[in-house]
């Protein structure tokens, strides 16, 4: 049985069990209900269980308990977002830019990795660790970010649903209205466990893009070649269109909100460092799922649009149901609108609670699905409050949904390279990680993520400026920023090395979870960094403004 709660808060954080031994220690948890059994979907780790497990089944027994937050984080990710970019790139290029997908899975699992990471050993919030460790003014920006993109993105699964419920022949403000309500119903349960049980069922659901996959009898082998091949389609008239497509591809396979969830999810779960392979494992699993899902709406939406007049013709993601209607079946459309209408389900459960954590971690309030609702009104008010705007706003007549839906993918594409920084700092700040900071590997990877990430932003931005970029002028832009990219790795290494930084000692990995924030040093901010972020920050304001111009121009067929 766990220790009573009261007697798991102090003044300066919250005293748990460690993982090895059944001594007292400081945490930074915030919230005492993230301590205590892990009660999963699919099984129950009792607190302060340090057994082995040595044999195939117990270790079977212990993922089963584990999995959730790396699954619903990953097939939350193939949103209704998802279904009409990826489905857009089917339509529009064939399977083209299939690669795209293949290239995204190292950023995917490094990415989330250290997200669940931190949640694991510090059990305290991203947007709260950006708050104490750089201070108000990052800190409110990183919330402000994604509250707005949040918002934005939860109208975007309120869109899925209409258009789902549109091709099913069902009134639009009936589904949209029986969808918040099971959207708020499954996390107001007052358990985490019906939760996540609710969430699995919903995932599950995603498969059914398999089989709309083999009706669209789609091409193997040429999908197999795009896979590794990269391409970009289109004359250089429509490389700026290309690119939009492609970030808005990033941006809906590795966004924002989802650092801010796992992390959060992981903590509320009460997984702790000992069972970090477990939930490693589980991400992995969710990355395979998410691969698949995007893959198959490419293949089927090629292959039903391929030789058609609807070729090069994207309008929203009925019109894809409508097509694959016509060339697999009316089977296939009717699975293909239920997939869609599951996967906004699922993806407004995981971007609604990102939020809701995020502020709750921001301004002390309970934020816990193992609280009922009296326990944590703030927690859930905010979580209510997302999901009954979102639906207003898609039930307003008028309403620009299509360009909605585009944009907000390809903004997450843009914000995506300052959540990655503000990311790989906290994963180097050994008063936050301690022993379990990242490796050298891991940060030169995570490095060359982001300075790809601002080059296809720098790439996007030219081509919004210059509509007639080519091919050429595309291949000297990438060359520009890998030389300042080699140049400006080569400065950090140098200073690095001046500073003579000791190795890592990483035993006792397992029992190390971060002390209270109130007993950590504040870290110290360089001049350099200031200014680094603050150039970030500007240039990808910028960038924003003019994807937003682009956009418009899309819209109005300029």
């Amino acid at each position: 049985m766990p220790p009573n709660p009261a007697l798991l808060l102090a003044a300066k954080g919250v005293f748990a069990m460690t993982a090895t031994t059944t001594a007292i220690t400081r945490t930074a948890v915030l919230d005492d209900a993230h301590i205590g059994d892990i009660r999963g979907a699919l099984g129950t780790i009792r607190y302060g269980d340090i057994a082995a497990r040595p044999t195939v089944s117990l270790k079977l027994r212990t993922l089963l308990a584990i999995v959730g937050p790396g699954l619903i984080v990953m097939v939350g990710d193939n949103d209704a977002g998802a279904f009409s970019t990826y489905g857009q790139a089917g339509q529009n290029y064939g399977t083209r830019l299939l690669w795209t997908l293949l290239l995204l899975v190292p950023v995917l699992y490094v990415n989330q990795e250290m997200v669940l990471r931190l949640g694991a050993v510090t059990g305290v919030g991203h947007a709260r660790l950006i708050l104490e460790r750089f201070g108000r003014f990052w800190g409110a920006f990183s919330v402000i970010d994604l509250f707005i993109l949040n918002g934005l993105t939860i109208v975007t699964e309120f869109i899925g649903i209409s258009l789902a419920a549109s091709y099913l022949g069902v009134p639009k403000v009936l589904a949209v209205v029986i969808a918040a309500i099971v959207i708020v119903a499954a996390a107001f349960t007052g358990s985490f466990r019906r939760f996540e049980r609710i969430a699995v069922a919903f995932c599950a659901g995603s498969l059914l893009l398999i089989p709309i996959y083999l009706m669209s009898h789609p091409a193997p082998g040429q999908m197999v070649r795009d896979f590794v091949i990269p391409a970009l389609p289109g004359g250089s008239g429509q490389l700026s269109t290309v690119m939009l497509l492609i970030i808005g591809i990033v941006g809906t396979t590795v966004a924002p909100w989802q650092l801010f969830f796992q992390q959060s999810y992981v903590i509320d779960k009460r997984i702790t460092p000992r069972f970090m392979k477990y939930e490693k494992a589980d991400l992995w699993i969710g990355i395979v799922i998410v691969v698949i899902g995007g893959a198959a709406i490419m293949g089927a939406t090629t292959a039903a649009f391929a030789g058609t007049r609807g070729f090069g013709n994207f309008t929203d993601s009925a019109g894809l149901a409508a097509g694959l209607a016509a060339s697999a079946g009316q089977a296939a459309g009717v699975l293909f609108a239920i997939a869609l209408l599951d996967a906004a389900v699922i993806g407004a459960f995981a971007v609604s609670l990102s939020t809701a954590y995020a502020i709750g971690d921001v301004l002390g309030l309970k934020h816990s699905l193992h609280r009922g609702v009296r326990q944590a009104k703030g927690f859930y008010a905010i979580y209510a409050a997302l999901i009954a705007v979102a639906a207003t706003i898609v039930l307003i007549p008028g309403s620009p949904l299509g360009l909605l839906t585009l944009g907000v993918q390809v903004l997450a594409g843009v914000l995506l390279p300052s959540a990655t920084v503000f990311l790989l700092l906290l994963c180097n700040d050994k008063a936050v990680l301690g022993p379990w900071v990242n490796r050298a590997k891991t940060n030169i990877f995570t490095a060359t993520v982001i300075a790809i990430l601002i080059t296809l932003s720098v790439i996007l931005t030219a081509s919004v400026l210059f509509p007639a970029i080519s091919a050429h002028q595309i291949v000297g832009i990438m060359i520009a920023c890998t030389v300042a990219s080699v140049l400006t790795g080569g400065y950090l290494l140098l200073r690095a090395g001046a500073g003579r930084a000791e190795p890592v000692d990483r035993t006792g990995q397992d029992s190390w979870r971060m002390p209270p924030l109130t007993m950590l040093a504040a870290p110290a901010i360089s001049a350099g960094r200031k200014m680094g972020l603050t150039a970030l920050r500007a240039y990808l304001a910028v960038a924003m403004v003019l994807v937003i111009v682009r956009i418009i121009e899309v819209a109005l067929g300029h």
